[in-house]
């Protein structure tokens, strides 16, 4: 997601402007002491995280760091063993986990769709489910083909199948929209796409965030893509939570592990900047 020829001298860059506007003080989702294990192995361990109304939060770490582990404590596709979630101030516990997970978007990392099922009928499929009228669910389908860029006489008949990687992450985009969510969680939803790919479908979900309103929590490995894209970063590592707060506040931390991933984005684009003319095309 690097774009070339780029120059970053601080770990500032769009997120500390972004950071700097004052959020919305409600919690959208909030974790207080969770924990959660899979027989020996915790995967999350005393977490707490409160993401706010309208917020971009990233959360990164490494292989078996429990991040995505977290994002699908939220939704209850996987239950807790102790401490609190709450979404939207309701504690999921008491709310029917069909239910929340309706009124929750989801994007997987490769779209996730139905492979039987046109790109209509697998966008429309959560309104059905709701029983909103066909005709209404037409028209969302349509609406949301033109949000995430897809033309609608080349693809809504398609299935999956028929679609590049792209396509299929944006129909996927789509899908978690379709209900109108204010809440979308996205499992690493740009890292199986080619590079100009994901650059580009990362800074589209950005603009779609925004103008919709939306809160999103997004897991990823990359360091790089959080800090293009997100408001605020938590860092995890063997189920903890090791710091959160923008990449000014994170450089700040007294972690090694923490200072070293956002030593990683600086170190490529020192590289690329060695490498590449400072000038003409590139």
């Amino acid at each position: 997601m690097l774009r070339m020829g780029l120059v970053i001298p601080s770990l500032g860059g769009r997120v500390s402007e972004v950071s700097s506007r004052p959020m919305p003080s409600r919690t959208m989702i909030g974790y207080s002491h969770v924990s959660k294990s899979f027989g020996h192995l915790k995967a999350v361990d005393d977490a707490s995280l409160d993401i706010a109304e309208g917020e971009f939060l990233a959360v990164v770490g490494g292989s078996g760091s429990g991040k995505t582990t977290l994002l699908r404590l939220a939704n209850r596709l996987i239950e807790a063993d102790g401490g609190t979630i709450t979404v939207e101030g309701e504690e999921v516990r008491n709310v029917d986990p069909v239910a929340l997970r309706r009124r929750i978007g989801y994007v997987f990392q490769s779209g996730g769709l139905f492979p039987h099922l046109s790109v209509a009928d697998n966008i429309g499929i959560t309104p059905k489910l709701l029983g909103v009228a066909t005709a209404e669910i037409d028209a969302r389908i349509d609406e949301l083909l033109a949000l995430v860029q897809l033309d609608r006489t080349a693809h809504r008949d398609r299935l999956p199948e028929a679609l590049s990687g792209g396509q299929r992450q944006r129909v996927g985009v789509a899908r978690a929209l379709a209900a109108k969510p204010r809440i979308v969680l996205m499992d690493e939803p740009f890292g199986a796409l080619d590079p100009l790919t994901r650059d580009a479908l990362g800074d589209d979900y950005r603009a779609l965030h925004r103008s919709l309103g939306l809160t999103t929590v997004m897991i990823t490995h990359d360091m790089t893509e959080a800090i293009l894209l997100a408001d605020r970063i938590a860092v995890m590592r063997g189920g903890r939570m090791l710091a959160q707060g923008t990449p000014v506040e994170l450089s700040k931390s007294d972690d090694a592990y923490v200072l070293e991933l956002l030593r990683t984005p600086r170190r490529q684009v020192e590289r690329l900047n060695a490498l590449l003319p400072q000038s003409g095309a590139a």
